[in-house]
């Protein structure tokens, strides 16, 4: 059947499983909006700017697993969407963002609205399709899926030119796509993984350490089995949070700068550290050369060229996260006494672990007169769903949650981790609601993040997503303060937010519920009734204005040279 690009385009989306678009139209994707009037296989949300679209589109690919897809026009359409396409990249989040172009006759004339979208996304996707013949379009849409979702995942962009949309041809859509140079390795080499199985079991203070590469495997229950079978501790990343139930007592938490004071000792002190599924970032790691010293490292990673790149590795394992630990647990299961030996070895070393906790327990002052954030963050998981899922902002909020929260399941913290992108919080819980209507979706936003998208408070609205938003509001913006306060004297150049905004006449101006807590004892009460109030609810709650986030590693300390108190 012949049909034209616009039309190849959302039937190639359907038959890669697409169900919802965030999109934004312009005049270069006008045809593909043309076809979108009458295809009602695809839903298409129209968020109120385009980073939003693609941070709606990312938090959809967390929440599921499956690729998220964002639409947006050439020129200024196009460079809006290079924060959320490269926030994506740096936590690995499979996405396909298609952009409208200028026809390929005016390509490189300076046509109105005309940007080399390609070149300006090089650095920050995995790879990037400019469609030149509407004969070529079908086999590019599969191939940016395959890509996006394979191997370590990551955003792809398309970049279709608007006589491409128009021109027809007869449509066939390949059943499979062979990329030349592009293979990547699924099975870990199976003397490897022996390798390292032999090295845990002569272990005597072992920690995993786990990234969101284990989420993105979909591993979560090969690693939780793996470490309970050994009873080793498990500490995670930022973006491994969930992945393993910080309700059990392997349980480390979040390492790194503002990672618990158990699991960053545990780093230091470890003699084996198994890393699995992350990439050994400069927030995790602290001092290089201080960083797990006495310990033999074994890295597994899909992605070799993440291996030795930051730190040295004894056993390197390419392999996709979950086969890797298949294979170790069959490994395991074949060596029964080597493992009850194992157990009893390390029984001081856990131990040791136990001491620590007891000692620096994750902690803050309550107080009767102002709100503590982490108070309002704990009342948040005691009321909350036990499947919620959880976006934050960038910032004091999103450490607080991190810490305070307590993930048990994979997929429910969507977090920007690696790019720090504050204004994701917001549009990626939207995201996550679209996908999932009836699932409890909570953000936690900072009143500076906030505010650099809210106005996707009117998207939650016209398309009934129930998202209850909490904004712990300090009228700061809370982390750089924090290093001002710790680090220069506290001189608070351009940190403070001096606006008092009315953030419920706010919310009510976009047809939402907008309620606030001022008092602990208020806390409560406002959560109890957001969750129970229809449609999108946001939640102020007035914080304690200089608290900050401890634990804390200063930049290029060692992770055991943690300020506790400050």
């Amino acid at each position: 059947m012949k049909m034209n690009g616009a039309k190849i385009l959302l039937e190639c989306l359907k038959l890669e499983g697409v169900d919802t678009i965030f999109g934004y139209p312009g005049g270069t994707v006008i045809n593909i909006y043309d076809e979108l009037f009458s295809f009602k296989d695809i839903h298409h949300i129209l968020p109120r700017h385009e980073q939003a679209g693609v941070h709606a589109a990312d938090g959809y690919a967390r929440a599921t697993g499956k690729v998220g897809v964002a639409l947006a026009t050439s020129g200024p359409g196009a460079t809006n969407t290079v924060t959320g396409i490269a926030t994506a990249y740096m936590d690995s989040i499979p996405l396909v963002v298609i952009t409208g172009q200028v026809p390929t006759a005016l390509i490189g004339n300076d046509a109105f609205q005309e940007v080399d979208i390609i070149g300006i996304t090089r650095p920050c996707t995995k790879h990037s399709f400019l469609v030149k013949d509407v004969r070529d379009l079908a086999t590019i849409v599969k191939e940016a899926f395959y890509i996006a979702r394979t191997g370590r995942p990551g955003p792809v962009l398309i970049d279709l030119p608007k006589n491409v949309q128009v021109a027809t041809t007869e449509f066939k859509y390949p059943d499979s796509v062979e990329i030349r140079g592009y293979k990547p390795t699924i099975e870990g080499h199976p003397k490897q993984v022996e390798k390292a199985v032999e090295m845990l079991l002569t272990a005597k203070k072992p920690v995993i350490y786990v990234g969101g590469g284990v989420i993105l495997a979909n591993a979560a229950e090969e690693l939780t089995a793996l470490a309970r079978k050994l009873n080793v501790p498990v500490t995670t990343t930022l973006m491994g949070l969930g992945s393993f139930p910080e309700t059990d007592p392997l349980s480390l938490g979040l390492l790194g700068m503002h990672g618990t004071y158990y699991a960053n000792m545990a780093m230091t002190d470890c003699d084996l550290l198994l890393a699995i599924g992350a990439r050994f970032d400069d927030r995790v790691t602290g001092k290089i050369a201080t960083f797990a010293t006495h310990a033999k490292i074994i890295h597994v990673d899909v992605d070799p060229t993440s291996i030795k790149k930051n730190v040295r590795v004894d056993l390197p394992i390419v392999g996709d996260v979950k086969d890797v630990l298949k294979q170790q647990l069959k490994f395991i299961e074949e060596r029964a006494d080597k493992v009850r030996e194992f157990k009893q070895a390390i029984e001081p070393w856990l131990k040791e672990i136990d001491g620590w906790k007891a000692k620096h327990p994750l902690t803050y002052k309550q107080s009767t007169s102002v709100i503590k954030p982490q108070y309002v963050i704990q009342k948040l998981r005691e009321l909350s769903d036990e499947d919620a899922i959880i976006a934050t902002d960038v910032g004091q909020h999103q450490m607080w949650t991190a810490q305070f929260f307590g993930f048990t399941r994979p997929r429910t913290l969507l977090s920007s981790g690696g790019l720090g992108t504050m204004g994701y919080g917001l549009p990626a819980a939207m995201g996550a609601q679209a996908a999932f209507p009836d699932r409890q979706v909570i953000a936690i936003c900072g009143d500076g993040g906030f505010q650099m998208n809210l106005q996707e408070l009117a998207t939650l609205v016209q398309n009934r997503l129930p998202v209850k938003i909490c904004i712990l509001n300090n009228n700061f913006l809370g982390m750089v303060r924090q290093w001002q306060e710790l680090f220069f004297d506290k001189r608070y150049s351009s940190t403070c937010m001096e606006l008092p905004i009315d953030f419920i006449k706010l919310a009510e101006a976009f047809g939402a519920t907008g309620l606030q807590a001022t008092k602990p004892d208020e806390v409560e009460a406002t959560i109890k009734r957001a969750f129970n109030t229809p449609g999108p609810v946001l939640m102020e709650f007035k914080i304690a204005r200089e608290e900050k986030v401890l634990p804390m590693v200063p930049a290029g300390a060692s992770l055991n040279e943690m300020v506790l108190n400050a």
